[in-house]
């Protein structure tokens, strides 16, 4: 599968998720459920993956997690804010250069429709 077309399944998913649980839920409410959904439509998934940060050849553990990894391609990085923000972008931006990734989904689950709060970040890499 394509990165377009997995992330045209995520969103599906991630509608679903949505309708059922509505706005106003903690992130990890949402990001269990997101991946137990993906996980059932067959894909492969990775919660919380590591990302090690690569500084003059050496590889460093700092802390940073994936939230969601969608069949080694797609990044999802999943939010519950009143407004996603410039600092959220460069945050999915930052893991897909670490990961070397094409493409990744910024979904705000604090939305009243979710099609508000999705936006897609490229990579170019």
């Amino acid at each position: 599968m394509t990165e377009n077309e997995i992330s045209n399944k995520i969103i599906g998913v991630a509608i679903e998720v949505h309708k059922a649980l509505g706005p106003g839920l903690l992130e990890s409410a949402y990001k269990e459920c997101l991946y137990y959904k993906l996980t059932q439509e067959g894909l492969i998934v990775a919660k919380e993956k590591p990302m090690p940060l690569i500084f003059e050849e050496v590889k460093l553990d700092c802390g940073y997690r994936i939230d969601i990894l969608v069949e080694n391609k797609v990044v999802i990085e999943i939010k519950s804010v009143d407004a996603l923000n410039d600092i959220h972008l460069a945050q999915t931006l930052t893991y897909l250069k670490l990961g070397n990734f094409k493409l990744g989904l910024l979904i705000n689950f604090n939305v009243v429709t979710l099609k508000q709060g999705v936006k897609r970040v490229v990579n170019e890499l």
